[in-house]
């Protein structure tokens, strides 16, 4: 039988799902396969809309060698694993003359350990959750339920058991794999979840998986991914800052602490007692240091990080090396190696961190101080480890930053040339072979600049340290009134998201919800149901939330969200951009808020028939010299800095008073910019 073309499966495939082809989809869709055949990189920004799911499903379920899918979300994987894939399966097996194959698979701990819910495996202090729970309190409760669940599921997978359980509950049937025994010592090896998954992921034409495992795979020494040729990063926009997460090692006293206590199950008593007695060194330095950068490094912590190294080092030496093979002693000596390993690298990163470093303390609620040491850039990691080696394909709504693909390229370590897409024939100082590479945007469906405003309130004052001032609260409850409710509000912090609701459920009618009153999937669902109802909150709900119609029918940003200014990792990078000869600012804070700007824009129109207003309160967006920038990550909205034009358009949408007719096709008049 021969194989059938992407089009012809494609067409199979929007056919079974009732849909209808979408000229973007088909752009994308050969621009994808081309990628495959040829072994060039691919950048696509496809707009909310076109169907890229399909577009690179297609051609990746037709490539002769597997594929992984990574995403940066729960939700699209299970998009992909649930709806996607089954039904592009059905369409393609009459024409392939076989069933393709596809499977997702995690991290160890998002599968239930069947040797730990025996009671194979201990606590790291010796004791159970019901000593310190008991089983009718709530978490107690969530406990029994993952215990009762574990014995019954076919998959082990944490996202089927629903209602979930919090990561506490959770943490009682699964483990990390620093403490799995491994399958082949495990006596649960044969019917481990997380081992069947990756059987299954050995065979299939097409693997779905996430960032974080994407960079374990690339960046560890022992790869978790089954052998594949390509990989399709969806959520594209997000790889940078999930590497970057991936890469960072941190250190805290209370964990060495925890590694103490379970080495001392194994290891030599005096060695033990030196690592715990140093910890307490470094608990009472670290309380005599302000959170911020530690580079250079202080000499005192630097002594103290050394000591712990040795200490570590010298208690990873003194492990029994007894015969002892029961598979509670060898998961015992595992635990310990592992966690005695893992400070001793990172201590010695932080002792005397590299040029190409950023180490810095923080300061958590929780946790208390925490050190951290992170690449200063990931572009080199990811170069060499992913787009050397395979063909890579990148993704996303928000792709072209500031209205092209060079920031996103040069952030994952693709060359670029005077213009986006352009591939330099030479390798760069340093670099084995140049990487060709071709960026595309295939647009979207939707007729953004009849559709939506972008309404910057350039009369206001610019936001300042001290949160939202009257002027922009007054502007804010302006702007609901004429819409009638039915906005969300993007924040750039919880405090701001909470002062504007408290101020604003004086002053409004409408019901004003707020991220943290429950929880966030309630949250949205109660925002959808009630068009009068508002919704305001932070970076969760600046991205993922999809809620088309008149419930949504304002989104409101109060600035541009940069990043902090004393945010260790983002400055670090900013100030070696301009060592370099470059423009730090550009190429951190403005294209990190480039992508956040056009992620938060993203909820106003999911379908051809929203209708709205984005109004961003910041009148930097219309007055500051990187103001084009900004506006050109986003999408064609019809642009306007004129207050009475947004409120009219607000106002006829809501049913509220009709604005002057010169003044509006469809949302407002004018030319699209």
């Amino acid at each position: 039988m021969p194989t059938p073309s992407v089009r012809e499966l494609l067409q199979a495939a929007v056919g079974d799902i009732g849909g209808v082809e979408r000229p973007g989809q088909l752009q994308m869709a050969d621009a994808v396969a081309e990628a495959l055949r040829t072994e060039e990189h691919l950048l696509v920004q496809a707009g909310t809309g076109t169907g890229k799911s399909l577009a690179y499903l297609v051609p990746a379920l037709l490539h002769r060698r597997p594929v992984v899918i990574s995403t940066a979300t729960l939700a699209l994987q299970a998009q992909l694993v649930r709806r996607d894939l089954p039904r592009l399966v059905e369409a393609a097996e009459p024409l392939l003359g076989r069933r393709p194959e596809f499977a997702i698979l995690k991290g160890r701990n998002n599968y239930v350990c069947k040797h730990r819910v025996g009671g194979g495996v201990p606590e790291d202090d010796g004791e159970t959750l019901f000593e310190v729970a008991a089983p009718s309190s709530a978490l107690g409760q969530d406990v029994l339920r993952a215990r009762e669940w574990a014995a019954t599921t076919e998959t082990g997978d944490r996202d089927d058991l629903v209602p979930g359980v919090g990561d506490r509950a959770w943490a009682q049937v699964s483990v990390t794999s620093r403490e799995c025994l491994g399958a082949t010592r495990c006596p649960e090896g044969p019917e481990c979840f997380a081992e069947r998954a990756r059987e299954k992921a050995a065979e299939a034409d097409v693997v779905v998986t996430n960032h974080a495992l994407l960079a374990i795979d690339a960046l560890e020494s022992m790869p978790v991914l089954p052998d594949h040729g390509a990989v399709v990063v969806d959520e594209a926009h997000e790889l940078v800052d999930r590497v970057s997460a991936t890469a960072t090692a941190e250190l805290t006293v209370n964990a060495v602490e925890r590694v103490g206590r379970a080495a001392a199950k194994v290891a030599d008593e005096r060695q033990v007692d030196i690592l715990l007695g140093v910890a307490e060194g470094l608990g009472a330095t670290l309380a005599n240091i302000d959170e911020g950068p530690l580079n250079p490094m202080p000499p005192l912590l630097a002594a103290e990080l050394g000591a712990l190294r040795d200490a570590a080092r010298n208690a990873l030496v003194s492990i029994s090396t007894s015969r002892d093979d029961s598979s509670d002693v060898l998961l015992a000596k595992k635990i310990a190696r592992g966690g005695l390993e893992e400070i001793a690298d990172v201590a010695t990163k932080l002792a005397a961190p590299t040029e190409y470093d950023v180490a810095w303390l923080a300061v958590e609620d929780r946790r208390g101080r925490v050190l951290r040491v992170a690449p200063l850039s990931v572009a080199g990691l990811l170069r060499s480890a992913l787009f050397d080696s395979r063909t890579v394909v990148l993704t996303s709504a928000t792709l072209a930053v500031g209205g092209g693909f060079d920031v996103t390229a040069r952030s994952v370590g693709l060359p670029t040339g005077e213009k986006s897409g352009e591939k330099p024939e030479t390798a760069a100082e340093g670099e084995d072979k140049p990487l060709r590479w071709k960026g595309l945007d295939v647009g979207s469906p939707f007729d953004y600049g009849k559709q939506g405003i972008l309404y910057v309130a350039r009369h206001l004052p610019t936001p300042g340290r001290d949160g939202l001032g009257p002027a922009v609260l007054d502007e804010l409850a302006a702007l609901i009134e004429a819409a009638g409710g039915r906005t969300l509000g993007l924040f750039s912090s919880r405090r701001a998201a909470e002062w504007a609701a408290a101020e604003l459920r004086e002053r409004l009618a409408f019901p004003v919800l707020c991220q943290g009153d429950d929880t966030l999937t309630d949250l949205v669902r109660r925002f959808a149901d009630d068009p009068e109802t508002c919704l305001f909150g932070t970076l969760s709900l600046w991205q993922g939330v999809d809620v088309p119609g008149e419930s949504c029918q304002l989104v409101v940003m109060d600035r541009i969200p940069f990043p902090r200014p004393d945010e260790p990792l983002s400055a670090a990078r900013a100030r070696a951009v301009d060592a370099a000869g470059g423009n730090g600012f550009m190429s951190v804070s403005a294209a990190h808020a480039g992508v956040r700007l056009a992620q938060g824009a993203g909820r106003l129109i999911r379908r051809a028939e929203d209708r709205g207003v984005v109004a961003i309160l910041d009148p930097r967006l219309a007055n500051a010299r990187y103001g084009n920038f900004l506006r050109a990550s986003l999408p064609p909205f019809w642009y306007t800095t004129d207050r009475e034009v947004a409120l009219g358009a607000l106002r006829r949408l809501s049913g509220g008073g009709n604005p002057p007719p010169d003044k509006q096709p469809e949302v407002a008049s004018g030319t699209a910019r």
